[in-house]
């Protein structure tokens, strides 16, 4: 609910701040509270239309969440994607994978041939398995 308390616990507080301050004095305390809050929202908004004053109109789409790091990644990354050259580095991403894929291949096959042949023209393939059988378990691969 609000700030992970629940509904028995809000109820608990409720009952416990009656019991403190008695109901003649909690409809009172809850204004003045009421009251701070209020006021610490006025000066957090005018601090913000100080400074986004004081910076100019260069800067006039600035959101004050944007100075939390992943919201501004986040947002760079949506605008400027492409300038920071991700596709270049997917690409590279993509092709060792590719290689990786074929080395493992190329092992497969020299484990397979007791001579150490490697055919190249066609990619090492497992022979299948009989039915109940449980495929082989690679220490290195776990």
């Amino acid at each position: 609910m609000f700030f992970d308390i629940g509904p028995i616990k809000l109820i608990a507080l409720v009952v416990l701040a009656v019991v403190i301050f008695g109901p003649d004095k909690l409809p009172k305390l809850v204004a003045e509270v009421m009251g701070f809050i209020r006021k610490v929202r006025e000066f957090s908004d005018t601090a913000k239309e100080d400074i986004r004053k004081e910076l100019g109109p260069e800067f006039k789409d600035f959101e004050f969440e944007d100075l939390n790091p992943k919201t501004f990644v986040r947002k760079q990354l949506a605008t400027h994607g492409e300038d920071f050259g991700l596709k270049e580095i997917q690409e590279i991403k993509n092709g060792f994978s590719k290689d990786a894929a074929d080395a493992t291949a190329a092992v497969r096959a020299v484990k397979a041939d007791p001579l150490g042949r490697i055919d190249m023209e066609k990619p090492a393939q497992s022979p299948p398995l009989q039915a109940g059988e449980r495929p082989p378990y690679d220490l290195d691969a776990t």
